[in-house]
């Protein structure tokens, strides 16, 4: 039996023709194909100014320097994350306050937030997941009550929507992913969504090496910057893949309700919340009660394994890194985090599974877990 990966790209002969095309174009760094997918972005996001980067991760350091964080700022972040969010908080010298998050959503606690909030902090840092997210009227109104910048990072839910608006077309800051394992890809790649025009020269000017052209063509650099600009072949495959997203969207939908009527009963699991309007499914996370079943999770994701079956972990919570550890934080302050790193499973949802693969998936756990 063949081995179902737990997430996997859906690369179809017109995105490997548009690559083609690309490459004997002669043009493959920066170029049409980027500003073309920036512009087809953009209008996914109300119009709202979207630029292309390398990653996610160096969106949100650019996001996070947009901003002007900057050394002894403090920016507020759920400790259930992906490491990117807290090494890039670290790496432009603030510090990363985390707080605990939803145990069934994984929002960011925003009560939590609210105490967390002292004249050093910055910037709040939500991070979104997959099938519902947290009440974004409710962060914006406290983040304009304390003058403080929202950076969305919005890696797992391209296509999810808050009250009918996309997540991107409204707020302060989004960034996206475009990672193999994300809702599509651009084999590696990020964009970073923002609020004007101003912001998007500057996200332009640092994504490369932090060059400014003067009035004479001459370049000049001000402040000190990397490379992070998109090829035109990631925005070739960028510009096939948005338009299958609508498709790719509904299939993993299919695929989330169709784990919802089949996975087993287990008394103790916990599963994503089910039936929340206009949300998207990156990956569907399940925790397990391990200790009550008399195993552990090495053990089932092994058994697992050994049927073919591949499985994941998202997230770890932050905190408990060893960079974590280093900047004071410790074991039990963020009890549902800390459960959601322990019980976490993530198993397979994507674009080339169908129903049936679903139903084996689930089929294996009662078997494993009877």
């Amino acid at each position: 039996m063949a081995l179902l990966n737990f997430s996997q790209p859906a690369l179809d002969d017109a995105t490997l023709a548009a690559v083609t095309d690309t490459m004997k174009s002669g043009w493959i760094a920066s170029g049409p194909r980027v500003l073309a997918f920036e512009r087809a972005l953009s209008g996914t996001f109300g119009g709202r100014p979207t630029r292309t980067l390398t990653s996610a991760t160096g969106a949100m350091e650019l996001a996070l320097l947009a901003c002007g964080v900057k050394p002894g700022d403090e920016v507020i972040t759920s400790t259930q994350s992906f490491f990117s969010t807290m090494n890039m908080i670290v790496k432009v010298g603030a510090r990363p306050v985390f707080v605990d998050c939803d145990l069934v959503t994984r929002a960011i606690d925003l009560d939590r937030v609210a105490a967390a909030i002292t004249p050093r902090t910055k910037a709040i840092v939500p991070t979104h997941f997959p099938g519902a997210l947290g009440d974004m009227d409710a962060l914006y109104a406290l983040a304009r009550r304390h003058g403080l910048r929202v950076i969305e990072d919005a890696a797992l839910v391209q296509g999810s929507t808050w009250k009918g608006q996309p997540i991107g077309s409204f707020g302060d800051i989004a960034t996206f992913s475009f990672h193999p394992n994300k809702n599509m890809t651009t084999i590696e790649g990020g964009a970073i969504v923002v609020p004007d025009d101003a912001t998007a020269k500057h996200i332009e000017v640092l994504r490369f090496h932090g060059i400014e052209r003067l009035a004479d063509d001459t370049r000049d650099v001000a402040v000190a910057s990397g490379k992070y600009n998109m090829s035109d072949v990631s925005a070739a495959i960028g510009l096939a893949q948005l338009a299958q997203l609508p498709a790719f969207l509904a299939q993993r939908q299919r695929l989330a309700e169709r784990y919802f009527d089949v996975f087993p009963a287990i008394d103790g699991a916990v599963l994503p919340p089910r039936g929340v309007p206009g949300q998207s499914w990156n990956m569907f996370c399940v925790l397990l009660p391990y200790e009550a079943l008399g195993t552990t999770r090495q053990r089932v994701r092994a058994a697992l394994r050994e049927r073919e079956i591949a499985t994941g972990l998202s997230y770890e919570p932050s905190h408990l890194t060893t960079l974590g550890r280093s900047l004071g934080w410790r074991e039990g302050q963020f009890p549902n985090a800390e459960r959601i790193g322990r019980e976490t499973v993530t198993i397979p949802l994507h674009c080339g599974m169908n129903e049936a693969d679903v139903d084996r998936v689930c089929a294996a756990i009662a078997d494993i877990l009877g």
